[in-house]
């Protein structure tokens, strides 16, 4: 795994950023960057890939492409912010339009692969990286915070915006479990040889059902008390 220790190239600071964030030409100079290393996994594969590489694909000096992305872990972070970013887009008319909470869900499901479709070919090498525990690269790790929050966010709304009914305690928790459903749905996905990944899309129709019925059953006087351990136990696996 790479480790940055010195940075070779002397960086160049970007224009001065405004207090909202990057200013345009910086934006265009990063998502520069990401891109070309993008086009170099696909070509070369996580490990094959150099930021001195990144760097003369994107046409900046190491320099710069050190400043924005400080090592390949980083880049790898921008390109999971990106995806996040593109399937909270892609799933927006869906939340607008349907009250369902199965529909919600399922449509929030089957847009994340339509987005990631496009990396399928090399997320192994990701998911190589990423499955260690320590590594920055996890959907679990510090260094992944934003983008895991932005997907819990997501989920939030296909609950907030849904029928469904649910006791309150675990209402607040569903949204982390369906992110934890969606990261069992990444697995399969990543090791999905089908054409198109068709399992993976048959995989989220029969789930989303089930899910839709257990959620529904916690209402049941019978099923509350399970519905209180699965809440305990998201609060003692969180901490």
């Amino acid at each position: 795994m790479t480790t940055l220790t010195a940075v070779p190239d002397r960086a160049v600071p970007p224009p001065e950023q405004p207090a909202g964030g990057l200013t345009p030409k910086a934006a265009q100079t990063r998502a520069q960057i990401l891109e070309a290393a993008l086009g170099l996994f696909r070509e070369s594969g996580y490990d094959g890939t150099t930021m001195r590489g990144v760097a003369r694909a994107a046409d900046v000096s190491l320099g710069n492409a050190y400043y924005y992305f400080a090592s390949k872990e980083h880049l790898v972070q921008g390109f999971y912010d990106q995806i996040q970013v593109a399937h909270a887009e892609a799933a927006a008319s869906a939340l607008a339009s349907e009250t369902g909470f199965p529909e919600r869900l399922r449509a929030v499901l089957e847009t994340w692969v339509d987005v990631a479709a496009p990396y399928h070919e090399f997320a192994g090498a990701f998911f190589k990286n990423a499955a260690e525990p320590r590594s920055p690269l996890s959907p679990f790790s510090t260094e992944s915070t934003a983008a895991r929050e932005a997907s819990i966010a997501l989920y939030r709304r296909v609950v907030e915006g849904s029928d469904l009914k649910v006791a309150p305690a675990l209402r607040a928790q569903l949204p982390e479990l369906l992110w934890l459903l969606q990261m069992g749905v990444v697995l399969f996905w990543v090791h999905d040889d089908s054409p198109a990944q068709r399992r993976t899309r048959d995989l989220v129709a029969n789930a989303v059902p089930l899910v839709d019925r257990l959620a529904r059953l916690t209402r049941l006087p019978v099923a509350r008390g399970l519905a209180d351990d699965v809440v305990a136990l998201v609060r003692k696996v969180r901490g």
